[in-house]
């Protein structure tokens, strides 16, 4: 039994083998591609969304619900540039 199954293992590793991908020569292409000039906007993926390695695509940091993430120092300083917000009148409604 261990000579058949030994047989059979060789088979099959000379079959997978003989089924191995064929390499093709490399050939070279000598299309060269257009001079790309700096773009002055933000640098994009090729998926069209902006790449976020570089700084000027990285905006404010935001929390999930979308509001600025006070633990950042540029978010603190905009906060001190925005006007504050007049208060509404808390009191309660007299009855």
């Amino acid at each position: 039994m261990k000579k058949i199954f030994t047989t059979f293992l060789a088979i099959l590793v000379m079959a997978s083998f003989s089924f191995a991908q064929n390499t093709k020569p490399a050939t070279k292409k000598t299309e060269k591609k257009a001079a790309t000039t700096k773009m002055a906007g933000p640098k994009m993926k090729k998926d069209g969304t902006p790449d976020k390695r570089y700084k000027e695509n990285n905006g404010p940091k935001l929390k999930k619900d979308g509001t600025p993430d006070m633990r950042y120092k540029e978010n603190k300083a905009a906060k001190k540039d925005a006007k504050p917000m007049k208060k509404a009148n808390t009191a309660p409604a007299a009855k």
